[in-house]
């Protein structure tokens, strides 16, 4: 299992484009991956559905939790992570 910790800056947060940029990404690996606002506490979700991503309500500042387990896991985290500090893209 690999994992990091990474603040969203975003001013939407993880919601709207910037969530649909994320669980894209996250969608391209193979490993379970799962995100976590620690910011807010609650349980982990599953990076690959909107709906869960929704839920985790990640809003600006928030400090996420991102974990990966298979294969492609470290690479996977390495790039929600990198997706995030480069502000989605400029997705808002």
């Amino acid at each position: 299992m690999v994992e990091a910790t990474v603040t969203v800056h975003n001013e939407v947060g993880l919601h709207a484009r910037p969530a649909a940029a994320f669980v894209k990404e996250a969608q391209r690996f193979q490993a379970d991956i799962s995100i976590t606002n620690v910011t807010r506490g609650g349980d982990a979700a599953n990076a690959k559905s909107i709906v869960q991503i929704f839920k985790a309500a990640v809003a600006q500042g928030h400090e996420v939790l991102i974990r990966a387990d298979g294969d492609d896991a470290r690479t996977a985290v390495e790039t929600l992570v990198a997706l995030i500090e480069a502000d989605f893209g400029g997705h808002q």
